[in-house]
């Protein structure tokens, strides 16, 4: 429980180079800080503040965002989760010149990775930031040159990808099990999606669509394969499941702890 550095910072730190890490963009002496080191170019990636339209203007080269989208499609802050829970089979990384719209600037370069179906948040995050990485390189490189050709993005075809609310880690019962599926995978590792049994909540980890009739979130079966509740259509096998307080166990060793029975009601975690 306690705050430790990222590894970017680390390795800034074991290099000799400053981490400037401001609570906000908007006052004079942080634009005045982050234009001290007369940078040519700024880069952005997953970051959490708006930046003003005088911090765009600090570099003369610009300032570029690596994007986990394939924009116009999915704006915003939660591209990976919207991408998986909308079912995309393909997503991708956008390197963008910034405006001062939401990701509508002008794009440099775009690269596509298919999305297996046993992608989660994490899997995709972790190879699109390996993605990402190489490509601001070579599109920095291109601006340096003079070379870049920027391209305006399509009219047609913009999403947004608002932020993942606490309201929306609840699995509704009513849903397909195709959706819900896609929910356990989008919100896997964070915040994870969550059920309500005998007033407790309990977290699903992992889970395959499967088949199975019944009312929604009757518990049609269970054991070491895992937990089968009906749903909307179709049934939600959980294979990986926790307690609150508890720690993520396969669905034979939470069992063993925490039974459950055919014929018991799952509900939305509250």
């Amino acid at each position: 429980m306690r705050h430790s550095a990222g590894p970017v910072k680390r390795l800034a730190i074991a290099r000799g180079l400053e981490v400037f890490q401001p609570l906000s963009l908007a006052g004079e002496a942080a634009l005045n800080r982050l234009a001290a080191p007369r940078p040519e170019a700024l880069v952005v990636a997953a970051y959490g503040l708006i930046l003003p339209p005088r911090a765009l203007e600090i570099a003369p080269l610009g300032a570029f965002n690596i994007h986990a989208s394939l924009l116009p499609r999915w704006r915003g802050a939660a591209p990976i989760q919207r991408a998986l829970l909308a079912g995309d089979r393909e997503t991708g990384i956008t390197i963008m010149k910034m405006d001062a719209g939401l990701d509508t600037g002008p794009m440099l370069s775009s690269h596509r990775t298919p999305i297996a179906q046993d992608d989660d948040a994490q899997s995709l995050h972790d190879r699109l930031a390996s993605l990402g990485a190489d490509a601001i390189v070579g599109a920095l490189a291109q601006v340096a040159a003079g070379g870049a050709r920027l391209s305006a993005q399509p009219e047609s075809g913009a999403t947004y990808a608002r932020k993942i609310g606490r309201q929306e880690s609840a699995l509704v019962w009513t849903h397909d099990c195709v959706q819900l599926e896609r929910t356990v995978r989008a919100l896997r590792p964070s915040p994870g999606a969550r059920a309500q049994l005998r007033g407790e909540s309990v977290k699903v980890w992992r889970a395959l669509c499967v088949e199975g009739r019944g009312v929604p979130g009757e518990v049609l079966e269970s054991g070491a394969a895992g937990v089968r509740i009906a749903c909307g259509v179709g049934a939600l096998l959980a294979t990986e499941l926790q307690r609150a307080g508890g720690t993520r166990l396969a669905a034979a060793d939470f069992l063993r702890g925490f039974p459950i029975a055919p014929g018991e009601c799952l509900g939305a975690a509250r």
